[in-house]
């Protein structure tokens, strides 16, 4: 099986999550057989050699991308990557509308209908979690025969993280962690600082400071609390990394919405606790084992991390992860995926 694995053009710019997940399910794929190849917009795509394009991103950026796939007609499987707060009646008004107005006035677009058009062009939906696939589902009028929940994954190094060289390195213990993106508005970075402001405990976070507005907010807002450390993103592939998860006591991560976000599930695999949004489908991988909070409100954030400070590591979390989403696991569904959308083609 000859399988391409293809994104948008920036992935490597904006690093986080996607870029991860394409990373990691290529070794996981390939150690269950499949040759698999990365997108590359300066070779000639040669229909005969590949089985399958898989695309992860249903969005502008992916758009044109996609579009010429199927003129080529090569099957065609995507990860969305898609969520948003809005229920799937809007998503279908916004859907049905935009198409009406496309016939009227050629060139009007919604990310709603980019993104519905994209999956219907698809053999195989292949969203992260079941409140993703239900927006999918309904909103964009997808099948359901052609939706199949994959989850994201998390590499087992994790669970072996070793927290005494982040420790010794910035001399600090029993942290509060975060780590992502400084910037983006999703993430909700400014309100976790806030929060974290009237905890008596250190707090450090991680991420890859944009130059806006919001980006320089977060760093003006973090210079007022003395326990909190700021640092400029650290590499994915870094020991230092899974180090900082292991060391902290509690990862937070209380984004307006995460499907599940990659960076818990490593927390979670290298022992930390975890404090996340209610909002992605995140219950669905961490069930009991975390607490959940209202992002827009900084005192509900703020509950939520003292709630679980105040509770005991029990491992349970950990041996869940580890049981569930180990990209392995998550590679061989996906490869079975594959083979039934192949026998049928």
């Amino acid at each position: 099986m000859r399988v391409c694995l293809a994104t948008y053009q920036s992935v490597m710019m904006l690093k986080g999550g996607p870029r991860t997940q394409i990373f990691q399910m290529k070794r996981g794929l390939e150690g269950c057989g499949v040759e698999v190849t990365l997108f590359d917009s300066w070779a000639e795509v040669q229909p005969k050699e590949i089985d399958l394009v898989h695309l992860f991103g249903a969005n502008l950026g992916t758009y044109h991308l996609a579009r010429e796939i199927r003129k080529l007609g090569i099957p065609m499987v995507v990860t969305p990557i898609f969520f948003t707060r809005h229920s799937w009646p809007v998503i279908r008004t916004v859907v049905t509308v935009d198409r009406t107005l496309r016939k009227l006035a050629p060139g009007t677009w919604t990310d709603y209908s980019i993104a519905a058009e994209i999956c219907s062009w698809s053999r195989i939906v292949l969203p992260n979690t079941r409140r993703e696939a239900d927006l999918i589902e309904r909103g964009f009028g997808i099948p359901r025969e052609r939706v199949e929940v994959i989850p994201n994954g998390v590499e087992e190094r994790f669970f072996h993280a070793d927290p005494k060289l982040f420790s010794e390195s910035y001399h600090v213990e029993g942290f509060v962690l975060n780590a992502g993106h400084i910037g983006p508005a999703r993430k909700n970075v400014v309100r976790l600082i806030r929060a974290l402001e009237d905890l008596n405990v250190p707090a450090v976070i991680i991420g890859r400071i944009e130059q806006s507005e919001e980006g320089r907010r977060c760093l003006e807002r973090a210079k007022q609390n003395p326990r909190l450390t700021v640092l400029d993103s650290l590499p994915h592939e870094s020991d230092l990394l899974a180090s900082a998860y292991a060391a902290c006591d509690v990862f937070a991560l209380p984004s307006l919405f995460e499907t599940p976000g990659i960076a818990a599930l490593e927390a979670a695999l290298a022992g930390a606790k975890i404090a996340i949004t209610k909002y992605g489908g995140t219950e669905e991988y961490f069930g009991s084992h975390a607490e959940y909070v209202e992002p827009t409100s900084v005192e509900l954030i703020h509950h939520g991390i003292v709630t679980a400070l105040n509770k005991p590591k029990d491992g349970a979390l950990r041996d869940h992860v580890r049981g569930e989403y180990l990209w392995e696991r998550v590679a061989e569904k996906t490869a079975r995926a594959y083979e039934r959308l192949l026998s049928s083609v």
